[in-house]
């Protein structure tokens, strides 16, 4: 039995510059951190004494005979893409909802990886993860969808990252004053608006629009170089949640599906009672949205959308992570396989 775990994310600066469309002529950089909430995936080599060929239990249960009858695009995928012809049980645990602007998809794409990497008794690298979860993502799977999510949740940890236009990237941890990046997590509030999205939907319209929108996407590239400053050189913290309204701002004339007159409510709402900024994580159109607000404002703003549910995070500094790996059990398991298919059912040799 193996078991991954991989973090969520949320996206502060940059985001929309990491799709080829546009990295790809202007490079792209982004501010991320990983957070304390995660995809747990669970895998084993299914023992051959069922029925089935394999068992993959998410938001459904599938029981197929073939990994082409997998109607999970991503597990069906990755098994292809690494070549895993025997029978495996595949589980899907998540701290959080899916499809709501956290990167679950690339946390549940680069876990897999992870943990199926194990069962087959090999190493992965946190570059490794990220860029075989891009390949599968937007070459296998052809999704509408950037590099920040793959990036973010393999590596884990407070970066920027910067993506070249030959389709590398590099990510460099922030190094920060003492006590710099504890001040900014006791300003963040993160609240989940009830309604789930399929970010690569929101993002097809963003994509198309991105030719008419370089002004915008430059500025928002600039900004991660301001809030790394606003960070690192000591300047008053609050001008990084005013830096987010800024963002946030400009985000929304990006597409007609980034926001809507319900995030638009809240979003006033909050300012109201005394967030300086903040903005709705991933692509748009719902999930989850953070807010930037001096900690005594947080009671105000938590009474001001009761109706919302406010989800406690902090920042984490791991990425993916193998966090269960039972080698003898995985082993025996691998064998009574084999000697299964030699020898049959009855112990007659199979050839």
């Amino acid at each position: 039995m193996i078991i991954s775990r991989t973090p969520f994310r949320v996206s502060f600066f940059g985001g929309g510059t990491d799709y080829p469309t546009w990295y790809r002529e202007h490079g792209g950089a982004v501010l991320t951190t990983s957070i304390n909430r995660y995809c747990y995936i669970s895998c084993r080599f299914l023992p051959p004494f069922f029925d089935i060929r394999s068992r993959i239990v998410w938001s459904q249960i599938e029981q197929v005979m073939s990994n082409d009858e997998i109607q999970h695009p991503v597990v069906r995928s990755v098994l292809q893409f690494m070549n895993i012809s025997e029978g495996v049980e595949i589980h899907h645990d998540g701290d959080l909802p899916s499809r709501t602007g956290l990167g679950s998809s690339s946390a549940f794409t680069v876990g897999l990886l992870h943990a199926l990497h194990a069962l087959k008794g090999l190493m992965m690298s946190k570059m490794d993860m990220a860029r075989d979860a891009v390949h599968v993502e937007q070459v296998l799977l052809k999704e509408a969808v950037g590099v920040q999510d793959q990036i973010a949740t393999a590596f884990g940890g407070f970066n920027r990252v910067d993506i070249n236009p030959d389709d590398s990237f590099v990510v460099r941890p922030l190094i920060l004053p003492p006590g710099r990046l504890a001040e900014l997590q006791s300003h963040i509030l993160m609240f989940y608006t009830g309604v789930s999205r399929i970010s690569s939907e929101v993002a097809k319209e963003h994509i198309a629009q991105i030719p008419r929108k370089t002004p915008e996407l430059l500025r928002m590239q600039e900004m991660v170089d301001q809030a790394t400053a606003i960070l690192s050189d000591g300047s008053d913290i609050n001008d990084f949640g005013r830096l987010l309204h800024d963002a946030w701002q400009i985000k929304r004339t990006l597409s007609s599906k980034v926001s809507t007159g319900f995030v638009d409510e809240i979003y006033d709402k909050a300012r109201a009672a005394g967030a300086v900024g903040g903005k709705l994580l991933g692509a748009g159109g719902g999930g989850f949205m953070i807010f930037f607000a001096p900690p005594e404002r947080h009671p105000s703003i938590v009474a001001a959308l009761d109706n919302l549910l406010m989800v406690p995070i902090e920042f984490e500094h791991g990425g993916s992570q193998i966090i269960f790996y039972d080698q003898e059990h995985h082993t025996q398991t691998a064998l009574k396989r084999r000697d299964f298919v030699r020898f049959g059912v009855n112990g007659d040799p199979k050839g």
